[in-house]
C-alpha cells in the first residue's frame, strides 16, 4: 500500500533541489567572474600597475574549466621579458576574446608606449609606439637603425655599426620565419647571416610592420600578427 502524500513530498523535494541549483548558478555567475578578475589582476600585476580588469563568461561555471568569454585589461606600466609575455598569452589560450592595453611597456631594453594587444580565438595582433630615442637606448653604443620600408609582413631597415659582424652600413630585413621573428642582412655575401629576435613555443609569429608615426620627435608605430599555440 502506498503512503498518502508521497507524491507531494517528492514534488517538494524536487522543487527544493531545483531552487538550490538555481541559487548555486546565480552565486556562480556573481562570484566566479570576481574571482577571475582577482586572479588576472594578481597575475598581470606581477609585472606592473594594473588599472582595471573585466571578465565575462556565460555560464560563469565555464570559468572553473578555464574557459573565459572575454577579458579586458588596462595597465599603466608593465615590465616583462618576451618569455614572460609569451607565457601570459599561453595561459589565455582558452579565452575567446581578449583586449589588453598599457600606457608603457618595457620589454628587455626596449620601452614602447600606447601598447595594445587583441586576441580573437587563436589570432593575435599587437601594436605600440616607439620613439627613435627609445630605439637608440635599446641598441648597443655605436649602433643605429633607420626605417626604409614595411610591406608584406616585413620591415626593412638601414643598420649602421658592427651589426651581423659587418662594420659598414647594411640593409637588413625583419620578418617571420617558421613562427619566429628573425632579421638578416641584404647582400650577396652576407644574406645567409641571421639573428633570431623572438622565438617562443607558445606564440607563432606571422608578420611584422612599422610606419612613421611622427617626425618631431621621430617615432614609429610597430605592429605584429601572430597566433597562440
Amino acid at each position: 500500500m502506498r503512503r498518502a502524500g508521497g507524491t507531494p513530498g517528492l514534488l517538494r523535494l524536487g522543487l527544493w533541489l531545483a531552487g538550490g541549483l538555481v541559487l548555486l548558478l546565480v552565486l556562480a555567475q556573481v562570484l566566479l567572474p570576481r574571482l577571475a578578475v582577482s586572479r588576472i589582476s594578481s597575475r598581470v600585476g606581477r609585472y606592473g600597475k594594473v588599472l582595471s580588469v573585466s571578465v565575462s563568461a556565460w555560464p560563469a561555471v565555464e570559468l572553473l574549466w578555464g574557459h573565459v568569454g572575454s577579458v579586458r585589461v588596462k595597465a599603466k606600466d608593465l615590465a616583462l621579458s618576451p618569455a614572460q609575455a609569451a607565457s601570459l598569452l599561453s595561459e589565455a589560450k582558452a579565452t575567446g576574446s581578449m583586449d589588453v592595453s598599457a600606457e608603457t611597456v618595457r620589454m628587455g631594453k626596449l620601452t614602447v608606449t600606447d601598447a595594445s594587444l587583441r586576441k580573437r580565438g587563436d589570432a593575435l595582433s599587437a601594436q605600440a609606439l616607439v620613439s627613435e630615442a627609445a630605439v637608440k637606448a635599446a641598441l648597443p653604443a655605436g649602433f643605429a637603425l633607420s626605417l626604409l620600408r614595411s610591406e608584406g609582413g616585413e620591415v626593412e631597415v638601414q643598420a649602421t655599426g658592427a651589426l651581423f659582424g659587418v662594420g659598414i652600413p647594411v640593409k637588413a630585413v625583419a620578418l617571420a620565419s617558421n613562427g619566429k621573428l628573425v632579421a638578416h642582412p641584404l647582400g650577396f655575401l652576407i644574406e645567409g647571416l641571421q639573428l633570431t629576435l623572438f622565438s617562443s613555443p607558445q606564440v607563432y609569429v606571422e608578420g611584422v610592420g612599422a610606419s612613421v608615426q611622427s617626425t618631431d620627435p621621430q617615432s614609429y608605430r610597430l605592429t605584429m600578427s601572430a597566433s597562440v599555440r
